[in-house]
């Protein structure tokens, strides 16, 4: 048998992980972050706090076995300069598990673990073996990425569009922290939207491929201070975020016809976001995969160590 675990610290989601490489299986634990009701966030120095205590506990969840390898998240983002502190948590856990098991860490992004997970919860090879697009769509990022098979990162980073001020995920929280939902929102929002029988278009603002989110808080604001109903502002906010991601789709893939496109990220853990992006040759990963998670890691230690 042999065993990766991945480990990953975000803002909002403490994530530990085995894969399996000889079933192919995977198993999680995790835990959110605690948030103050009617909080939007948490600082980062609190982050680190509550990531150093549930930590243990999430891995005491898993049985370990012996580790061939550990995967974990450094950083957000693929680009240089990418940095929060909150991951500087599990890499000082894997640090430890690495030396005192003996096994090889393998470092690698937050963003590239979501790209993972997804590409393995869409049954696809972990190992891409030809360029596709991604999409991370989370609270931090609102990003569209090329993604190249290489040798010695798994996969090579280009940029290709994002949001130009507010991200999806931050756009889904402030609208569901203003309907007096539970932070993070985006599962309870979803839940008010499915409720409402009203019926929305949206005009995304775009710069080129990029996006503009900010116009479209300050829309669901003024529909709700007029006394639209809890049930149509969330479905508003959820049908402009999917008619957005549409037009970021579209943009793209003139650019680059024929492309595969892999959608990942908390925000497309969403229903009714999905369902305006669905199409040919474009991948979903289920919830547990979508949001954050450690499986990306665990796979990417695997697909890494086999790959030497």
């Amino acid at each position: 048998m042999a065993l990766y675990l991945g480990l990953d610290t975000s803002n909002y989601t403490t994530s530990a992980a085995l894969y399996d490489s000889d079933t192919h299986t995977v198993t999680q634990a995790k835990q959110l972050l605690p948030v103050k009701p009617g909080e939007k966030g948490l600082r980062q120095s609190d982050a680190v706090f509550h990531h150093t205590v549930q930590l243990p506990e999430v891995l005491g969840r898993l049985t370990l076995g012996t580790l061939s390898g550990v995967g974990v998240s450094t950083r957000p983002r693929s680009i240089e300069g990418s940095y929060m502190p909150c991951f500087l948590v599990g890499e000082g856990t894997a640090r430890m598990l690495g030396q005192a098991l003996g096994v090889p860490v393998y470092r690698t992004s937050h963003q590239i673990g979501h790209i993972l997970a997804a590409r393995y919860s869409a049954k696809l090879p972990v190992r891409a073996e030809a360029p596709f697009i991604a999409f991370h769509v989370s609270g931090g990022t609102t990003d569209c990425v090329l993604c190249e098979p290489d040798d010695e990162l798994l996969l090579r980073i280009t940029p290709l569009a994002s949001s130009l001020d507010l991200k999806a995920g931050q756009l889904i929280d402030r609208v569901g922290v203003m309907l007096g939902l539970p932070f993070p929102c985006g599962a309870a929002l979803e839940q008010l939207a499915v409720q409402s029988t009203a019926t929305f278009r949206y005009k995304p603002t775009m710069r080129g491929a990029d996006c503009c989110l900010s116009g479209l808080e300050n829309q669901c604001r003024k529909a709700h201070e007029d006394g639209e109903s809890p049930e149509d502002t969330a479905k508003r906010c959820l049908t402009a975020v999917g008619a957005v991601l549409r037009a970021m789709t579209d943009a793209v893939l003139a650019e680059h016809p024929g492309c595969p496109v892999l959608y990942a990220g908390g925000v497309m853990a969403d229903m009714l976001i999905r369902e305006q992006l669905r199409g040919t040759d474009r991948y979903f990963a289920e919830p547990a995969f979508s949001c954050d998670n450690a499986a990306g890691t665990a796979l990417y230690a695997a697909a890494v160590q086999k790959g030497q």
